[in-house]
């Protein structure tokens, strides 16, 4: 059985590719016998049988051991990553990478004014990229490769096998070093016998979803799988004034893989894939007025505003109608390539991947033209990872060591519409900049076992960054002729930020007993500096900021108190964040603020987190997800926005006042809560049955320093209830499945921003109801 076949009958296919040793504290692939797979259909094991290939590369597998609970290597490993099977992600109607942060502790992913670049967050550590022109404090992998650029995964959720969450400084073992973790995403790969099905998703406001997959060998030791997506409709917004709606989903995606297996010892994948996404974004609503420090009053929870100067949509060469939508093409390949060497495992990773953007956000969240913002990026990135890893996991001494290469080259041009009411502005303003990048990681980790199942593990990493921002003007254009030849064009010197420094890891576990483990270590991460690269006044916009730096504390348990019926995992970790890299504000003399990144000096982040999965009774199965962490500013200073824009309003200068954030929460998001309660069961011998909630509950958080106390400035808590039923035949070709989202029909908001004078939020979706048929042979 496939992984696209387990996810559409509503299982999940349980992997060993990424699991630790049991005991050597790495997490380094495991040797596996090739073709073995454990499939769960409600979280019971269930008989698999897999041809033998001409090739014999495959193995007969018939095992029916009943587990409850997934992932039981991964409870040898040292770290608190989270694991998601394809099925947990089906079901908690995941699509996108924002959803991911409703599955895991601790984790917040956001979207940038609604669109498609993604901000990322795990226990503290991340930060707001609008331009993404810097390197991410949480790495995103696909199949191995590191997307340097959020908007380059956009769109391909779709035909998993997996995705795994893990906190922490990374890169020490593979790809590129970073400061506050990764995200891997795992897809389907092929299969040796033939399958395929499809997926039809129904769902309020005209949403509908359309997945699909075949999978089967070409020749002897040849075999491919061609998967791919569709999503509409689903727009929930509207405005009241031109009744048109906002939100609808025009997307589609493909993915092929090709597998050859020309031995026993050589394996070799080739992948592309394609993402059209003319989708229609949420648009924010305004929270706060910044000159007037008072609430803006705001439309009913679904409604929204938003508009577009025809003089504008003539310059960035879109239609008069425009709604806030992207318009990006994504399209990537690459090429894997793994041999047994005897001694050890060689694997290459080479690929390549580009995205053409074209977004438009009305990021005032009102219909005047004081905050339309337009991008346009075309960006590449290629990468080339090569390891040398040992092979037998029964030997003492574990090792890996390797090396990464990434290049990336951005263009970009920022539209921002500044024709309404803003102060010493009135006019279009357009930022075009090219930025060179490229980054050398060379990584080595080791582990070895010693006597009364002890395991001592170390890693070290060597990171070289270098990056250029060349080509940097900011162009005005004359109020009320916006397509009209420009009235200032300023050219800025290019500038530079290089960056070399190591990290490293140092760690011990040990295997009490074969159900419980303890570990302990001690890692630095690192991320390299950047710029600020939009709507530039001046050249000390463009100085570039430090790179940071994290020293983390972690210890922590897993235990299968009683297995197959409770298992719970906790960790406790402490962060000492140096040079923390955020959005903070420079204000330009008789200009006003601007957005630009700053380092905090210093800032320390605790907390605590566990996972439970209970099996009480027969056919209860209950999963929560526990995180608390709190933040705060031991050493920073910042522009006060508020204070510098009421002091203009009753003087008429533009000029800095500072706040002193010493000893200030941070204002990270303190309790996240997610779980599930689902009754399984078998109305009829040859069917079964699933019916459960699933919830998640994510506390205030900060969209500026200091905003934990300030109406506006913050994220309100929220508080979502979800449910859903399945009903399937035991060992038949179909799934059946009702479930709904935002059960209560709660209003909430996910993200925010600001924009010129307001700053605003961006609404999550209400109540959806829907329908999901599967079918596959």
């Amino acid at each position: 059985m496939s992984a696209g076949l387990a996810a559409l009958l509503g299982t999940s296919v349980l992997s060993t590719a990424g699991m630790a040793d049991p005991v050597a504290g790495s997490r380094r692939p495991i040797q596996a016998a090739k073709g073995t797979a454990a499939v769960y259909a409600g979280g019971h094991r269930v008989p698999v049988v897999q041809a033998v290939a001409a090739s014999g590369s495959e193995d007969v597998v018939v095992n029916d051991v009943r587990r409850a609970f997934h992932f039981q290597a991964a409870q040898t490993q040292a770290d608190s990553a989270t694991h998601m099977t394809a099925e947990t992600i089906i079901r908690k109607g995941v699509v996108g990478l924002t959803d991911l942060q409703n599955l895991a502790p601790n984790v917040t992913i956001q979207s940038e004014n609604g669109g498609a670049t993604t901000n990322f967050y795990v226990r503290g550590v991340g930060m707001q990229d609008l331009t993404q022109n810097n390197t991410q404090s949480i790495m995103t992998y696909i199949d191995d490769v590191a997307y340097p650029l959020s908007t380059m995964a956009s769109g391909m959720m779709f035909d998993l096998a997996g995705v795994d969450v893990n906190p922490g400084p990374v890169g020490f073992e593979h790809g590129q070093a970073d400061s506050g973790g990764e995200i891997l995403i795992h897809t389907a790969d092929p299969t040796s016998t033939w399958h395929g099905g499809v997926t039809q998703d129904i769902a309020s406001y005209a949403r509908s979803r359309t997945d699909l997959f075949i999978s089967g060998p070409i020749a002897r030791g040849l075999s491919f799988r061609i998967a791919g997506q569709t999503m509409h409709g689903g727009g929930w917004q509207y405005n009241p004034q031109t009744h048109a709606h906002l939100g609808d989903a025009d997307e589609g995606a493909l993915r092929a893989k090709v597998k050859w297996t020309p031995d026993s010892k050589t394996d070799i994948m080739l992948t592309g894939h394609w993402l059209q996404d003319n989708s229609e974004v949420v648009t924010g609503k305004p929270a706060l007025n910044f000159l007037s420090s008072q609430f803006i009053p705001t439309l009913p929870y679904q409604q929204a505003e938003w508009d577009i100067q025809p003089g504008f949509a003539k310059l960035i060469g879109r239609s008069p109608d425009l709604k806030p939508s992207e318009h990006n093409t994504i399209w990537g390949a690459d090429l894997k390539m793994s041999r047994d060497l005897g001694f050890a495992s060689l694997q290459s990773i080479s690929a390549y991947e580009t995205v053409r953007e074209g977004e438009f956000t009305d990021a005032d969240a009102t219909s005047a033209p004081t905050g339309d913002t337009y991008r346009n990026i075309n960006a590449n990135s290629f990468s080339q990872e090569l390891r040398l890893a040992s092979k037998r996991a029964s030997d003492p001494l574990q090792w890996v060591v390797g090396a990464y290469y990434n290049r990336v080259r951005v263009y970009q041009q920022m539209w921002f519409d500044f024709t309404g009411y803003v102060p010493k502005r009135g006019y279009v303003s357009e930022t075009p900049f090219h930025q060179n990048q490229q980054t050398f990681n060379q990584f080595a980790h080791l582990s070895y076992r010693l006597p009364y199942h002890v395991t001592l593990f170390g890693g070290i990493s060597h990171e070289a960054d270098d990056r250029q921002l060349v080509n940097l003007s900011t162009i005005h254009f004359a109020s009320g002729n916006a397509y009209q030849p420009t009235t200032v064009v300023a050219n800025f010197a290019n500038s530079g930020a290089a960056a070399n420094q190591f990290s490293g890891v140092l760690g011990a576990q040990w295997q009490a007993t074969k159900d419980l483990m303890f570990y302990f270590k001690v890692s630095k991460g690192f991320k390299p500096g950047g710029f600020t690269a939009n709507n530039t006044v001046v050249q000390a916009q463009l100085a570039p900021m430090k790179p940071e730096t994290v020293m983390a504390y972690e210890a922590g348990f897993k235990a299968d108190i009683v297995p197959n019926r409770f298992r719970l995992n906790a960790s406790a970790f402490y962060y000492g964040y140096h040079d923390q890299q955020i959005l903070g504000y420079y204000v330009v003399p008789s200009y006003g603020p601007l957005g630009r990144f700053v380092n905090v000096p210093k800032s320390d982040i605790w907390g605590i987190e566990f996972s439970t999965e209970i099996h009480p009774l027969r056919h209860v199965y209950l999963t929560q997800n526990f995180g608390y962490e709190r933040g705060k500013y031991t050493k920073f200073q910042n522009v006060s926005v508020a204070a510098t824009s009421a002091q203009y309003a009753q003087t008429g200068v533009w000029s800095p006042l500072y706040d002193t954030y010493d000893g200030t929460d941070s204002g990270i998001p303190k309790l996240t809560l997610n779980g599930s309660a689902d009754y399984r069961f078998n109305p009829l011998p040859s069917y079964e049955w699933e019916g459960g909630l699933d919830w998640m509950y994510r506390d205030t958080q900060a969209m500026a320093p200091g905003g934990l106390g300030q109406p506006g400035y913050h994220l309100p808590a929220y508080f979502l209830l979800g449910a859903h039923m399945t009903f399937r035949p035991t060992k038949g070709p179909w799934s059946a499945t009702v479930y709904a989202s935002n059960l209560l029909n709660r209003d909430y908001f996910t993200t925010g921003g600001m924009a010129t004078t307001t700053y605003f939020w961006i609404p999550g979706p209400p109540r959806f109801i829907g329908g999901r048929f599967g079918v596959n042979f």
